[in-house]
Parts: C-alpha cells; structure tokens; sequence
C-alpha cells in the first residue's frame, strides 16, 4: 500500500475507542469492500461524531499482505465497529465497512462513514461541498443561545411556532437552523405540518412499527399564518443574507397545508420584499407550487434519493402522489422562474452507479435545475440497500460522479444549503 493510510479505528464496547495499525480502515461502497484511496482522506471536521456500532464486526485491510481481515469477538473481546458522522457541509465518499452479527439492531438514522487514525487525529473519506459557515460549531454560542431564547419567548409569548422552535429545536435537539433564528441570521425554519403523504424508510421524525428510533419527534401542532409571519418578517427584515424556510427534519410534507403557506407567503410579501422564501418538500402537489410561486415563493428544494423512478418509489412509498408529481412540480416552478435546487441523498455505491449518472445529468440538462445539494442519506446502509432493492452494480466513486455532472452541467451549482438569492 503506497501513499497515505490511517489506520483502523474499533471500539471496546464500552466507548473507547482505540486504533489498530496494522491494518487500514476498508471502505463500503454499496456492497462492495475495498481499500479507500489516499486522496479521499481528510482530518475529521469540528463537529463530527464517532459511533460505536453495536453487533457489527471491524473490517479493515492488512498494511502488508493487502488481505481483508474481519477482527472476531471471539479473539478480540468485546470488539465492535467504529463509523464517524460527519458535520454538515461535508458529504462522504465511503461508508465504513463492517460484518453484521446476527440479531443485530438496526442503527439509527445516521450516515456511517468510514474512519481512521493518523498522528493523533481522526480522518474521514468525505468533500467539503459548501463553504458556507451557517452551520459550523465556531458560529455557536449556547450562552448567547439562551440569552436570546429568553428574549424571543418573552417578545412573542403566544406565539406556538417561536416556542417550538426555540425550547424544541434550538434548546433541546440544538439545531444549528433553528439555533441560527435565535441568533437572527442566515436561514430561519418554518415547520408547518404534522403530517405526510410519504412513508420514507428513512424518515427521521416517524417511524411507525420499526425498531428504529427517530432523531426528533414529529411537531403536534399546525401554526397559523399570523403566527408564521409574526416571526418570519422580522427575520427577512433584519437578519443577514435572509431565508425562511418551510419544510424541516421535525414535520410532515408541508404542501399538505397548502392554503396555509400560500396565506403566508402572501403577506410575508406584502410586508416586505427582502430576503429568500424556501420550501423545502417532497414536491408532491403541483397545483400548490403553482399557486406558492404566484404569491412570492422564491426557491424550492425537492429531496430525492434517486433519479431512477423504482428506488425513488422504493424509498419514498408515497400515498397520494406519484414520480411525475414530483417532474410536474419542478417543470411548473422552474417554468415561472422560480430556483431549484435538488435535495440528493448521497449514498456511495449506489447514487454513483452508473445508470444513475446517467439518468441525473439528462434530469438536471432536461429540467435545468439550478443546484444540487449533496447531502448524506442517514440509514442502516444495509437496511437501505435491502429496503429499496439494490443491484449489485459497482459505482464509479462520488468524488468522480460529481466531476461528471459538473462537466456536463456546468451552470448547476454545488452545496449542502439553501442559498440566500439576493434579495
């Protein structure tokens, strides 16, 4: 093995963690193991975490013989797998590589990247896709946080929407988006709904009969447009590079409330024309982006796992809509001038598929999609690739399917946020 190589990073089971170096961390794409490259390395970014992952067996790459070892529980005692999860602004390259114990549990909804270990840092196979600090652990201040909770809650004291945000997202699950509205800057949330018309495998806030813990609990109230636009003019009017979006990790699919969110995008706009109103949806309902776009909605992120119309119907397994919702959507606000960026699940050895390469450039060519959003897909890898039925197709690498759209569409704009469009 020539060039750089951490070594392999396990766990005892009890959380510690401790590096073995005679062997290299492999890398899963898809199904398939193998040696991660050197130039896929980088220092794991501030804000990182490391995952124990519990009935799952290490595999790494002998340094010498190149030979994939399994390390067994039964030589090694109580050793387990190690993943790391990356901050935001990053996407992964390759996912850790483990072998599954029986009676395993399924993991949390997290991506699982491989990790490794150099001269007294950890290291990641993952790109830096934004540069935007809106979410970097620098930028928080809990103390300031809290200092600004109180004055927010006590300046809107009925306002259901602020309290949610603030003692919900903010305080408990401390969301940098939500964190940011305390904070008054940048891009504010506005979560509306309770419900979905998707039954997404991944879900991150409903997980009905699944052993799966969400990461956050699902909101249980429906704001109304005063309450929506008493905190959101503020924001536009004094915050800078302004956004306020609809659609976040702790609701349903937005559209559902329709006339809801036209109401307040409506007066949102008769108060004040500065900053970026954003949806981000399942983009499910065309008639209501038509109708949104009319009264003042600017951008629209639309999250999909594949281009490929089985798996995205795999994953999403919608209840009231179908894929061509979804194109019909994009075709009715890109046609009235409206920007779309693409919400991508990134998962390495499957996104990467050729096929799927294939199939995103001619979508973004046909439907000249403004910006892709390469975000991690947060799922049990194997889970995943059993839920939407995968083939065994090897992918030519995200670092170079990223160079290939970007070739063929060099207009489309890369990142991991929502941008701020000027206004």
């Amino acid at each position: 093995m020539t060039g750089f190589s951490p070594s392999l990073v396990v766990s005892d089971g009890y959380g510690n963690v401790f590096d073995v170096p005679e062997l290299i961390p492999a890398g899963a794409s898809g199904r398939f193991i193998g040696n991660i490259p050197s130039s896929e390395w980088i220092p794991l970014p501030d804000g990182s975490k490391i995952f124990e992952l519990p009935g799952r067996l290490p595999v790494g790459i002998d340094r010498k013989s190149g030979e994939v070892k399994i390390l067994d529980s039964e030589e090694d005692e109580n050793i387990m797998a190690v993943a790391a999860f990356v901050a935001p602004a990053y996407t992964i390259t390759y996912l850790a590589a483990w072998e599954t114990e029986k009676d395993a549990p399924i993991l949390p909804l997290f991506a699982y990247a491989a990790v490794g270990w150099c001269e007294g840092r950890f290291y990641v196979p993952a790109i830096r896709v934004d540069a935007d600090i809106r979410q970097d652990p620098s930028q928080f201040n809990f103390f300031r946080i809290k200092k600004n909770a109180k004055k927010i809650l006590k300046q809107y004291p009925n306002n259901r929407l602020a309290r949610h945000l603030i003692e919900n997202c903010a305080l408990r699950y401390h969301c940098p988006a939500a964190q940011n509205y305390v904070l008054n800057r940048w891009e504010m949330p506005l979560p509306t709904s309770k419900k979905c018309n998707a039954r997404c495998i991944g879900c991150i806030s409903f997980q009905p009969n699944t052993s799966i813990p969400c990461t956050q609990e699902r909101m249980d109230f429906i704001p109304t447009p005063e309450e929506i636009v008493e905190i959101a003019v503020p924001h536009l009017e004094t915050a800078p590079l302004p956004i306020v979006s609809f659609g976040q990790g702790c609701e349903g699919e937005p559209l559902l409330n329709g006339e809801l969110l036209i109401k307040s995008v409506a007066e949102i706009r008769r108060r004040t024309n500065k900053g970026t109103i954003n949806l981000n949806t399942n983009a499910s309902k065309p008639e209501v982006v038509r109708e949104l776009r009319k009264a003042g909605l600017d951008s629209m992120r639309v999250s999909m796992n594949s281009v490929r119309e089985k798996y995205y119907m795999k994953y999403f397994r919608p209840v009231d809509y179908d894929f061509k919702d979804v194109l019909e959507s994009i075709r009715v606000m890109k046609e009235m001038g409206g920007f779309v960026s693409i919400n991508f699940f990134v998962f390495p050895g499957f996104v990467d598929q050729p096929e799927e390469v294939k199939m995103l450039i001619n979508f973004i060519s046909e439907y000249r999609i403004d910006m892709i959003q390469w975000r991690n897909l947060n799922i049990d890898p194997e889970y995943y690739l059993d839920g939407i039925g995968v083939e065994d197709v090897s992918g030519i690498g995200i670092r170079m399917m990223m160079k290939e759209v970007k070739e063929k569409c060099p207009w489309l704009r890369y990142g991991y946020f929502n941008p701020y469009l000027g206004k």
